[in-house]
């Protein structure tokens, strides 16, 4: 692991802790944070003792979302050519896509938790993530429309698919802040806790739950999981009997069946 100038990165017992490190700045995201989150999640998919992720924000807010300043930086380089404008800004709004893409392409579970402020952006990098869980008095917008813009890093794309079409409507004309417990009604987050100690408590008791599991199994289900969002059910049953002719050929199939008839916990290699 590298030295990061808008991350703390920890690796511990095969999970993963990716926490946005700017306090100062209620960890806004600003340029250093969307280059340093592609080779964080790239190094953590390429090294097999990483078997889950949680990704949190120190201090009191998970995150306000884009930082202003790199926003007015990006306005102040455009010129008279609308064209030649227009094709800045389209390159640089696919930079951004790319670093929440690492996000959702990680092959290991990427587990959010959210205290504070949860804030446009901050709404496109937790769309991104496997599960999501919020203390009680989170703070959850999708700000964008009330900067005058649609939100453009993945907040249309996929939060329908965890909150449906129409509450992700409602709260992006809007922009209107929900609650942690607003957000556990509507399932953007999959449980809520009552304090920051015990949420991370909390996601941290499920990430090792999952961790203990076989990496095969677990990456091969997120795998199908995220094939399954963009095609037809007979397109991803036949797409995972394929898969599983190969998988099921691994040792960790042998492992767990032994482990389970001998009520014992199984021990996976990485």
């Amino acid at each position: 692991m590298s030295d990061y100038k808008a991350f703390r990165v920890e690796l511990s017992d095969k999970i993963a802790h990716v926490q946005i490190n700017r306090p100062e700045k209620i960890n806004a995201m600003n340029a250093d944070f969307w280059t340093e989150i592609i080779d964080i999640f790239n190094w953590i998919d390429d090294n097999d003792t990483v078997r889950v992720v949680v990704l949190s924000g120190a201090g009191k807010h998970f995150s306000s979302g884009i930082d202003l300043q790199l926003l007015a930086q990006a306005g102040s380089r455009l010129g008279n050519d609308v064209g030649r404008n227009a094709d800045a800004l389209r390159r640089k709004i696919l930079q951004l896509q790319a670093s929440f893409n690492a996000v959702d392409n990680c092959r290991k579970p990427v587990l959010a938790a959210i205290q504070g402020y949860c804030l446009g952006g901050a709404i496109d990098l937790i769309s991104a993530c496997d599960m999501r869980y919020s203390t009680v008095d989170a703070q959850f917008s999708i700000k964008e429309i009330d900067m005058g813009m649609a939100a453009d890093v993945g907040t249309l794309q996929r939060l329908p698919r965890i909150i449906g079409d129409g509450m992700m409507r409602e709260l992006a004309y809007t922009g209107r802040t929900i609650d942690g417990a607003e957000a556990q009604r509507i399932a953007l987050v999959n449980r809520t806790f009552d304090d920051q100690a015990s949420l991370l408590d909390g996601v941290f008791g499920i990430a090792r739950e999952i961790a203990d599991k076989s990496p095969i199994a677990v990456r091969g289900t997120k795998h199908m999981i995220r094939y399954m969002r963009d095609h037809r059910v007979d397109d991803g049953l036949d797409y995972v009997a394929n898969w599983n002719a190969a998988m099921l050929q691994s040792a960790d199939l042998r492992v767990a069946i032994a482990a389970h008839m001998s009520k014992q916990k199984a021990e996976f290699a990485d």
